[in-house]
This record gives structure tokens, C-alpha cells and sequence, in this order.
């Protein structure tokens, strides 16, 4: 899910989207800044991450449930 392309704050997407998340999925969301407010939620909800930068202004952030 590339949370750039979303009209204003990207956080209640993103939720909605763990939500729908099944056991085994995952989601991978693209992000223009490193979302590192995300991960204290993600841990909070049972999620583990994977993050990597992949340019100035590219970060691919890869969550699982853990």
C-alpha cells in the first residue's frame, strides 16, 4: 500500500488495513518518510516489521503478523 498517494494523514488506512489482514498475509506499505511512530502500534497490535530504505525518499516497510 503506498501510503504517499493518501489525501491527508495515512493512519486510519493503514489501520483498516491490518485489519483486513488474514493470519498468513502480509502488507507491505511504501512510505516517503520512515514511519517509525507506525512500529510502537504495530507492536502494541501483535505485528513484527521489516523496513528498508530504498532512496531519499523511499522507504518500503514489510509487516506480518507475529
Amino acid at each position: 500500500m503506498d501510503i504517499r498517494t493518501i489525501d491527508g494523514p495515512p493512519f486510519q488506512d493503514t489501520t483498516d488495513a491490518l485489519d483486513a489482514l488474514e493470519e498468513d498475509d502480509h502488507l507491505r506499505l511504501i512510505a516517503s518518510l520512515e514511519p517509525v511512530p507506525l512500529y510502537s502500534v504495530l507492536e502494541g497490535r501483535g505485528f513484527s516489521h521489516e523496513s528498508e530504505r530504498r532512496g531519499d525518499d523511499e522507504w518500503h516497510v514489510l509487516i506480518r503478523s507475529a
